[in-house]
This record gives C-alpha cells, structure tokens and sequence, in this order.
C-alpha cells in the first residue's frame, strides 16, 4: 500500500514526529511504502477563494501543492498528523486541507483509507473531540475510510512522548495496516 503523511507539525524534532517516525518504520516493515511531506517547510500558499480550479481543475497558485496533490491521487492511504493546536489541526496542516479544493472529486473518487495521529499536552477527557469531530467530517465528505486514530495525550515535550504509550501504538498500527 502507498501511504501519504502529511505532517503539519513545525517542530522537526517534536513529539508529532516521533509518532510519525515510529509509524512508518512499522509501515515499512510490513512492505508499505509511505510518503511524506513536512508542510510546515514547503511553499504552501492559502486557498485565495477565487474558485478558478471550478473545484476539480488546476489551482492558479504554482507552489508545492501540485507535488503533493500527485502524491495523493496515486496513494492509498493519507495519513493527517499535527499537533493539536487550540483544540484543532495545525495551521500548516489546514492550509493544505483548504487546497484539496481544487481536486475534491478526484480525491474522493480515490476513496483512500485514512488515519490521524494527534499529539497534545493536555490529557482530559475532552481534548480531542474537536479535532476527531472534524476529523470524521473530512473522512465523510471525501469518501474516505478511516483506519484508526492515534491520539497523544500528555504528549507535550519529546520526553513525555518517547515516555508514554504512544510511540509503541504508532509503531503498532503502521506495522498492522492491511
């Protein structure tokens, strides 16, 4: 299976990465090939509304969008990764969502399976129902089949993560996937 990451944390070397690593190394051991585009440090510009793609022709914007949108009309899965910023996806992260609206239809033709890795300090109940909430929505609008969720809790500095329970799960479902 081709997997797509995108990753929407700026932290190189924060806890939204050590999921992603821990992911893919077991995606990759179980023959996966998986892809990834660190959004935070691309040229990725925000959607301008001007609706010239007529949602499913090419964006006027000439930035890395395009290596991703091919990324993702030959995948089989995408992967959303962020930290959760302010109960939501990082800003980097929801600017390349706001751009799937120039291939809407190829996306959801494509019917991809999905997953989500989420990092966060807070631990409450609570945290991530946002994030899962909005989530869900983009898996149904885009006809998309989710896989799972891993959802860090407490994982607030690389220390805490490589410490918690996450690392091991994130390993775990990208080894796991069929």
């Amino acid at each position: 299976m081709k997997i797509v990451i995108l990753n929407g944390s700026p932290n190189k070397k924060g806890s939204t990465n050590i999921l992603i690593n821990n992911f893919t190394a077991g995606a990759l051991e179980s023959n996966h090939k998986v892809e990834y585009f660190d959004l935070p440090h691309m040229n990725i510009h925000a959607c301008g509304g001007c609706v010239a793609c007529g949602y499913n022709g090419s964006c006027v914007q000439k930035d890395d969008v395009e290596k991703v949108k091919s990324a993702l009309l030959s995948a089989d899965m995408l992967v959303f990764a962020t930290p959760l910023y302010y109960y939501g996806f990082s800003a980097q992260l929801k600017t390349m969502i706001d751009r799937f609206c120039a291939f809407n239809t190829r996306l959801q033709r494509k019917h991809l399976k999905s997953a989500l890795i989420v990092v966060s300090w807070n631990d409450d109940d609570w945290t991530m129902d946002a994030i899962t909430a909005h989530y869900k929505t983009l898996v149904n609008y885009l006809n998309m089949k989710d896989m799972g969720m891993i959802l860090g809790k407490g994982c607030g500095t690389p220390n805490m993560t490589q410490n918690s329970k996450y690392p091991t799960l994130a390993y775990d479902f990208g080894k796991n996937l069929k």
